[in-house]
């Protein structure tokens, strides 16, 4: 016996049990959480399915055609985008990929909520902008540092507004959905959809930043599905030129280049080269110690310095003996006993104080 098609509201509600059990788990690279995600994913995307065949919304249509009951659904692509940025990637690559997904749930959301011109006229502002250029949009279009900081505040304080709101009508049993007044119910489900609506334009401002990151990533040398082989084309294919800033090329591309000239016209090296001029020199300093070993004793040292004249000898109490004289160096004691005779004749020919012409008392 074939099993029954299942509804969308059985759907609808089993996905989101998924989705709120996901909220408040925070082990997000566990194999439990990454399937559980994946099995939010598949039934979002039954819902999408069940909504296409079933043509459950149409262009032809507004606001009023739409019952209180089917307005939940026109958060399922939303839904969807929440979820694809959950997703664990483990390249750059992987992660353009899911963001790409995500901004087309995003899209498809925001192009339903237009149709039916659910949109604001703030939010048809901004979706308009979006439209205008994807990739550079962002919620405050200044370059004013003050202008944005007041735009900042403000989005801030519209979100809490509607956060406050949705917590009012979701505990106020006038909101229940079973029971409740049909134009409060309704009430509820479309300011929750404002609430996502803002928290869209807010998810693909974080798409845009973090896909300017994304994109000074580095290229990973070895992707996990190709060979050496291929990393290595990839590799020649990025570098036209022949110019690489890798230090560790391969062994056949010195080789090739070991005979032609050092530097290319532009100054970029085309082969490696050793700045020193003996080769033996480099070997013997291998085993020496990092510091400087000394070359000559202390003794050495002094009698160096001595004889070129740095060291200062005497002073101190030998300086004021007088040497005694040596009775058998008959010319030393010639010229000392002609030194005493001329410091004579020099104090008989300037007595004392004759030089005093100033100050004489």
């Amino acid at each position: 016996m074939s099993e029954e098609p299942r509804t969308l509201k059985s759907v609808f509600q089993a996905a989101e049990l998924k989705r709120i059990a996901l909220e408040g788990t925070y082990e997000a690279n566990s194999p439990t959480y990454r399937e559980d995600l994946a099995q939010a994913l598949e039934l979002y995307q039954e819902c999408v399915q069940i909504i296409n065949k079933i043509s459950l919304f149409s262009s032809n249509e507004g606001l009023e055609d739409i019952s209180t009951s089917d307005l939940p659904y026109l958060l399922v692509n939303y839904r969807i985008a929440e979820l694809l940025q959950k997703i664990s990637t483990q390249s750059p690559l992987e992660r353009k990929t899911a963001l790409k997904s995500t901004r087309e749930a995003y899209e498809r959301f925001l192009h339903l909520l237009d149709n039916y011109s659910i949109l604001s006229q703030s939010d048809s502002k901004l979706f308009t902008e979006y439209n205008d250029d994807p990739a550079a949009f962002s919620t405050i279009s200044t370059s004013d540092p003050a202008a944005r900081r007041n735009a900042k505040i403000a989005n801030f304080k519209t979100e809490k507004e509607l956060k406050t709101k949705l917590a009012y009508m979701q505990t106020s049993p006038r909101y229940l959905e079973d029971g409740g007044d049909e134009e409060a119910v309704r009430e509820l489900y479309l300011t929750n959809i404002a609430f996502c609506t803002h928290l869209t334009f807010q998810g693909l401002e974080s798409i845009n930043r973090e896909m300017e990151i994304l994109a000074q990533a580095p290229i990973p040398l070895m992707p996990q599905a190709t060979t050496v082989q291929d990393d290595e084309r990839r590799r020649r294919e990025a570098h036209t030129d022949g110019y690489s800033e890798r230090l560790d090329r391969p062994l056949n591309s010195l080789l090739a280049n070991s005979s032609g000239p050092l530097l290319s016209r532009e100054g970029k090296p085309l082969r490696p080269f050793t700045l020193t001029s003996n080769r033996q020199e480099l070997q013997r300093g291998v085993f020496r110690p990092g510091h400087n070993l000394p070359t000559m004793s202390i003794d050495e040292y002094l009698e160096e310095e001595r004889r070129q004249g740095n060291i200062i000898e005497g002073g101190g109490e030998a300086s004021g003996r007088q040497p005694e004289p040596d009775e058998d160096n008959i010319e030393k004691a010639d010229v000392e006993t002609m030194k005493a005779r001329e410091w004579d004749e020099f104090k008989e020919a300037n007595p004392r104080g004759s030089g005093n012409t100033l100050n004489r008392g």
